[in-house]
């Protein structure tokens, strides 16, 4: 590992001379955040470098005061920080607003992915490869037997459930921020134009994400139907956790649904009383994570966080210099 520049602290990722962290997992007085999701983005930095959409969802999540300056820097800007370290950041695939943040110092180039996917999203732009020296990649399914399949397959499975069940509610088990609006959109593609019944928990980020520009069809709000009876043959998106509340008893015989990559293990599903898994999931899988690394064609692979022995394997058997960060903090598959 290059200690010169960059080393790993108990806040997180560090770059030594422009004294600033990547996505640091408590208060620092500077802070880049890749994304929005809440392992990543906290609250209480004094100054925060991100991208334009990243700042209006944490505003959203956390307040309009969740720091105290804000510095939007837009994908494929360039910015310049202290003592001669350059930041540039470009597309991770991951949710709206998600960048990898590339950095150049003394004329050596690191690029820290963040969270990201290969696989089709319509609600943000697409992952771009940076040539680097260094490539710091997350790892959260970084085992082969992770595969998977393309998103508008399992959404036609679902669409044909809702025409095989037409006498039940499809509950949809979704992560509010990226996971929800993504599937919206994909589904809207694919011709389904019914409207899609939204639990409360989902709303704000939603309608942020149309203020984005981001086309999600006709929703309401489930709490506003006073006939429940009615969402028989209808969708409703729920954050994962309410799938086993009291509250998804309220709805005509409930067919639960989960949209996760950890759908793809039978046991997890079966665990959670799942009866249609949906292998969807907004991280790289065993093929992308691999395919990335060949075309970032790295000296050295960081690999901060999930299954990083295989890939950390995988890498030196191509010859490329690779270690597990070991960084604590961040969530395997969550928001």
């Amino acid at each position: 590992m290059n200690r010169n520049w960059l080393s790993v602290e108990p806040e997180g990722l560090y770059i030594r001379p422009a004294a600033v962290y990547v996505d640091p997992i408590t208060p620092v007085e500077k802070a880049i955040v890749t994304h929005a999701h809440a392992d990543h983005a906290r609250p209480g930095h004094m100054r925060v470098y991100a991208t334009p959409e990243t700042l209006a969802i944490m505003a959203c999540r956390f307040g309009a005061r969740f720091s105290e300056e804000r510095v939007a820097v837009d994908l494929g800007d360039t910015l310049e920080l202290p003592n001669g370290v350059a930041m540039r950041l470009s597309p991770a695939g991951h949710i709206l607003g998600s960048a990898q943040v590339t950095l150049t110092y003394n004329n050596e180039v690191a690029t820290i992915s963040g969270d990201y996917k290969r696989a089709y999203d319509p609600t943000c732009q697409p992952f771009e490869v940076q040539k680097s020296d260094i490539f710091i990649t997350e790892a959260t399914f970084a085992l082969p037997v992770f595969t998977q399949p393309p998103i508008e397959d399992e959404l036609e499975r679902l669409l044909q459930s809702l025409r095989d069940f037409p006498h039940r509610c499809h509950l949809l088990g979704a992560y509010a921020l990226g996971k929800c609006q993504r599937l919206m959109s994909v589904l809207r593609q694919l011709g389904y134009e019914e409207t899609i019944y939204l639990h409360g928990a989902q709303i704000k980020l939603v309608e942020l994400y149309e203020q984005f520009g981001v086309d999600l069809g006709r929703w309401r709000k489930v709490s506003e139907v006073e006939d429940k009876a009615s969402l028989a043959g209808k969708l409703v998106i729920a954050p994962p956790s309410a799938l086993a509340d009291k509250w998804s008893r309220r709805f005509p015989d409930v067919m639960t649904c989960l949209a996760s990559g950890w759908m793809q293990i039978r046991a997890r599903a079966k665990q959670r009383r799942v009866e249609l898994p949906l292998t969807i999931s907004d991280h790289a899988d065993w093929p992308q994570l691999v395919e990335t690394i060949r075309q970032v064609d790295p000296a050295q692979l960081w690999v901060t966080h999930g299954r990083e022995d295989a890939l950390v394997h995988h890498a030196k058997q191509q010859g490329i210099d690779a270690i597990a960060l070991n960084l604590l903090g961040y969530d395997e598959e969550a928001d």
